[in-house]
């Protein structure tokens, strides 16, 4: 064999060893376990599960209030309607209905969830209990502007020719409703604590 041919076998070899050796620590990365840093998937997928509890207290909360104002106990959940149905949402009766609107109203709040399970869990997690408090609050409060009167304020009369969120909902009620949701995810968030579970060959 040549001089020229055991170098190229030997360039092919070199070649082929990187090869391996790139593959062998990919595999390394995916399998790592537990996975370094802040867990993203994890927390989010936290956070869209315990946003169920943060909006079921606060449609309980607005069942409660909504009683005791002498109104229609689903009151939220028909203005919540508006949005699809236009003015007739106010007086619907029909059950389907209105149990369509809490299960989409349970869907947004997992999607409201998200972000406050984000922020506690990466930018406050070791904050005092009154630290926490008060960024789930604000947060809270900054969503219910943000999505009152930065997008339905204007979206929902170009789409619907009203504007029946924000005139059948008063401002506190809707901040209300939002900081009862806030407060819930802060006391639900332990539920979401990632614990790593350990491999069999941690456990030897």
């Amino acid at each position: 064999m040549s001089r020229e041919a055991k170098q190229r076998e030997l360039d092919q070899l070199q070649a082929r060893v990187q090869q391996l050796q790139t593959e062998l620590a990919g595999e390394e990365a995916a399998g790592q376990w537990p996975p370094h840093g802040y867990y993203t998937a994890y927390h989010v997928l936290a956070g869209f599960v315990l946003g169920m509890f943060g909006a079921a207290t606060s449609l309980l909360f607005n069942v409660v209030g909504s009683l005791i104002a002498g109104q229609h106990p689903l009151q939220l959940i028909r203005v919540y309607l508006t949005f699809p149905l236009g003015a007739e949402a106010l007086g619907v009766e029909n059950g389907l209905t209105l149990a369509i609107g809490c299960c989409l109203y349970l869907g947004t709040g997992m999607l409201l969830g998200i972000p406050f399970q984000l922020v506690l869990t990466r930018w406050v997690p070791r904050a005092s209990f009154g630290a926490r408090f008060a960024v789930v609050s604000a947060l809270a409060l900054a969503i219910w502007v943000v999505n009152f009167y930065g997008i339905l304020s204007w979206l929902q009369p170009l789409l619907l020719g009203g504007s029946w969120i924000l005139t059948s909902i008063p401002w506190w009620v809707g901040a209300l409703t939002h900081l009862v949701f806030g407060w819930t995810m802060l006391l639900v968030q332990p539920l979401g604590t990632f614990v790593p579970y350990a491999t069999k060959s941690e456990g030897r």
